[in-house]
């Protein structure tokens, strides 16, 4: 009769378990992976997938007891680095969202707004178009497998030895806060320029034209400018994505 004692049941599952609840904490909040239409059992098996294949990189990390005091501490600690690093490459997202809500604001969209369940809350139009193109961009240049990378990477700068706090004393999510405003006023930028020479235009010809009903022509013209900025500058937001993304992942590699 085989028998196997705690310490080898330890040993044998503690490697595979730490990874396992860091990657499923994860994808509970990251783009792309937490989204509604990836049913749990899916995001479950992907988790379990992900740790069993980073057991060769992670070879040297502590054991801790299941049934000591450690133990909590090493669960409260998986879950706050794995919504970490979700959390930081939502921001990625959150700055490209802000800056399609500038857009929209200084196009006259703002008025176009709808709720979205995915962050119940009301955006407009142009953040919504933002955000898909976003998304298909971190699809694009595999910016999922960089954040399992970094989900990956976070055991060397933090290991599974129970000291959350510690954790969050080391990671500096804080200083995306502001990088998350600077990105974004940097993509809108553009189309902020743009259409505030539109604006100074239609209100120069308002003033040479006064007979003219500038709101009805205001509108139309500002639209089809922001239309076509949009479509402009759209290749230029690559750059912007790919070095927030990077920032994000040097946080935590």
């Amino acid at each position: 009769m085989i028998s196997l004692s705690e310490a080898q049941l330890v040993a044998w599952i503690a490697p595979l378990l730490w990874p396992f609840l860091r990657v499923l904490a994860l994808f509970s909040v990251a783009p792309v992976f937490s989204m509604r239409a990836i049913p749990m059992r899916v995001k479950i098996g992907l988790a379990f997938f992900v740790a069993l294949c980073a057991q060769a990189v992670l070879a040297d990390q502590p054991r801790i007891d299941f049934t000591g005091p450690a133990a909590l501490g090493a669960v409260a600690q998986q879950l706050t680095v794995g919504l970490a690093v979700g959390f930081a490459a939502r921001l990625v997202f959150a700055a490209v969202e802000l800056a399609g809500e500038v857009v929209g604001l200084q196009m006259g969209l703002n008025f176009a707004s709808f709720f979205d369940p995915t962050s119940n809350a009301q955006t407009s139009a142009v953040g919504q178009f933002f955000g898909h193109i976003a998304t298909l961009l971190f699809i694009v240049v595999n910016g999922h497998l960089l954040v399992l990378m970094a989900v990956v990477k976070s055991f060397e700068r933090f290991p599974a030895d129970g000291s959350f706090l510690q954790a969050l004393a080391t990671m500096q999510i804080v200083q995306l806060g502001a990088a998350v405003f600077s990105s974004a006023l940097w993509i809108a930028l553009p189309m902020i320029a743009l259409l505030l020479f539109v604006n100074l235009a239609m209100g120069i010809i308002s003033r040479v034209a006064p007979q003219m009903n500038i709101f009805a022509v205001g509108f139309p013209v500002t639209l089809s400018v922001g239309l076509l900025g949009i479509a402009a500058t759209l290749p230029m937001l690559e750059q912007p994505l790919l070095s927030l993304l990077q920032r994000t992942i040097d946080l935590f590699g």
